[in-house]
């Protein structure tokens, strides 16, 4: 008896504190969320990107809470990040940037729209000072967009080309007796290679080894016009990783100058004339920043990041879930202040129904007003599959997409469930075909030849409907399928996409087939508010979970994720060959 008192006295004492807890964050934080942003005059805007780059960012519960919230630095909106620097540019008391970055959790894609954001400010008489104690290739493809580039003396940059992983698991498998039951089509749809190889096939060789040195070309030439170097001296350098060290940085011209943070500062006030360093954080400077336009005209733009899945999204980031993405694009249509839709895709694919789903909308939507596609870091298979019912398909030059193929995945694992966990079963059916989605079992023939033939009909209506939407046929578009990848660059060249340009160019695209010339406002969607008591609950399960992983995996985190990943392959997917790891 004394041990069930102590035991709900325990448990009400525990209920009681986190009650305490959540009056407590709701207070703080109605303390603090209505200040207003006052910025001084001579003030210099500090970005430090050394975050998750995400296409829009969810406002933080915490922020600016003490005590309270994630040690992990928060995701920075690549749509809130463009609107800061286009305001700072017009803000008479922001003087120039203070840009840090060490190791900027994006692809290049999205690097490179951010360059081009630093760039316009550049271009309105400002001025941009970046500094690092050291740098990953995406890092200095970053922080070279800036006047002037300074490392720590004891730092380091890492420029040497670009690296690709992949990750296989046939030998787990083997070890823990599951069998990957494996269907596919097109000789390049490697998704389930790390399944059934140990290492990569030669057409896997060939296509990844062409993307990357069609990024790489990409990023050395961006840096030789930042840097005013030659673009043959430039890959040199990379080549044959000419800089090992801070001093051969500043004497291939990589950095201006070898500097500690407080020498930085001193060189911050000189250029912004005080003497006193008024340094302006991003997430406080971007509260002051409005959306732009009061036009009756609308461009809505509806983001879709994620993997695609079927369903709704609910509070859940990281997928697009087929149901809620209708609804959004349905309401859209259906308004008709939107004038112009813009599908912002950072996707690799996942449920190929979902995104014949999806595609289904655009289509319908397409035909009452433009429909315009923003592809980002992925838009690749069933990213594919949504852009290609677009009018406009707009890419950026690094943007990895294509991988129009279809493969379906089923696990046997019945030798680990009955010789490792002792778990047996038997199954019962009335007529000669079994259940087809089973783990207890191995499939037979037959049942194989059903998930084959199912496989290879997606794959037919997947290349048909790419033909209709590229006005081509369809041996041209199994011409540059069969689920391999290109980069922007490589689909414009093949047809794949219209334009190379980036987010800002494809909503000028929407507003000009609109015929609406500049009088529009832009506005992102959907437009989820999750409530006080789900951002804290969210946040609870972040800090516990993937913040834990992520600090204990540091820069192997992306194992954990292609691992996590395995589990949503079961049945048909429009995927592409896993996510890529390019550093």
């Amino acid at each position: 008896m004394n041990f069930l008192k102590s035991f709900f006295a325990s448990c009400l004492g525990s209920i009681v504190a986190m009650v305490a807890v959540i009056f407590g964050v709701i207070w703080i934080a109605s303390l603090s969320g209505g200040d207003e942003v006052i910025i001084s005059e001579g003030s210099v805007l500090h970005l430090d990107l050394d975050a998750p780059i995400v296409e829009v960012e969810r406002e933080d519960p915490f922020a600016g809470v003490p005590f309270v919230g994630s040690s992990s630095p928060r995701p920075i909106g690549l749509a809130q990040l463009r609107q800061t620097i286009s305001k700072a540019k017009e803000d008479s008391k922001i003087k120039g940037i203070y840009l840090t970055a060490s190791s900027p959790q994006a692809g290049y894609a999205t690097i490179a729209e951010i360059r081009n954001a630093l760039d316009d400010f550049r271009a309105g008489g400002k001025w941009i000072v970046a500094f690092s104690e050291g740098m990953t290739e995406q890092a200095y493809y970053l922080s070279s967009a800036a006047d002037k580039v300074y490392l720590h003396p004891e730092g380091d940059v890492e420029f040497n080309g670009m690296a690709v992983d992949v990750t296989f698991f046939k030998r787990l498998f083997d070890k823990l007796e599951i069998k990957p039951e494996i269907f596919r089509v097109g000789e390049f749809k490697s998704a389930v290679e790390p399944f059934m190889l140990e290492k990569m096939s030669e057409p896997n060789r060939l296509q990844l080894t062409e993307l990357i040195e069609s990024i790489n070309d990409q990023v050395i030439a961006g840096v030789a016009t930042s840097r005013n170097l030659p673009v043959e001296r430039v890959k040199e350098i990379s080549d044959k990783m000419l800089v090992r060290n801070p001093s051969q940085a500043k004497e291939f011209g990589l950095v201006d100058s070898l500097a500690y943070a407080d020498q930085v500062e001193d060189i911050l006030k000189r250029r912004a004339g005080t003497e006193k360093l008024s340094l302006v954080k991003y997430k406080k400077y971007r509260k002051s920043v409005a959306p732009k336009g009061t036009s009756a005209n609308e461009v809505a733009v509806i983001v879709a990041e994620g993997t695609i899945v079927s369903g709704k999204t609910g509070s859940s980031q990281g997928v697009i879930a087929s149901e809620s993405f209708i609804k959004e694009l349905r309401k859209a249509r259906e308004d008709d202040g939107v004038k112009a839709i813009v599908l912002r895709i950072n996707s690799p694919g996942g449920s190929s129904l979902a995104s014949d789903a999806m595609w289904r909308e655009i289509t319908l939507t397409a035909e009452s007003k433009p429909v315009i596609a923003s592809m980002s870091d992925y838009a690749a298979s069933g990213g594919y599959y949504m852009a290609m019912g677009c009018d406009t398909i707009v890419a950026q030059a690094h943007t990895i997409t294509g991988s129009i193929g279809v493969f379906s995945v089923l696990y046997d694992a019945s030798g680990f469930l009955g010789n490792k966990l002792g778990v047996t079963s038997e199954e019962l059916k009335t007529g000669e075909i079994g259940e087809l989605i089973t783990v207890s079992r191995p499939l037979n023939e037959v049942e194989r030849s059903i998930w084959q033939q199912r496989t290879e009909d997606v794959y037919d209506t997947f290349t048909k409907k790419a033909a209709e939407g590229r006005k081509t046929t369809q041996d041209a578009i199994k011409a540059v399928a069969s689920g391999r990848v290109w980069t922007g660059l490589q689909a414009k060249e093949r047809g794949l996409v219209d334009v190379i340009g980036t987010f800002e160019d494809a909503v000028k695209v929407a507003a000009n087939a609109a015929h609406v010339g500049d009088d529009y406002k832009v506005r992102f969607y959907p437009k989820y508010t999750p409530s006080f008591f789900e951002q804290i609950m969210s946040q609870i399960e972040e800090d516990s979970e993937e913040s834990a992983v992520r600090a204990q995996l540091g820069e192997y985190y992306y194992l954990y994720e292609q691992l996590k990943d395995v589990k949503s392959y079961q049945g048909t997917q429009a995927r592409m060959p896993y996510t890529l790891h390019i550093h």
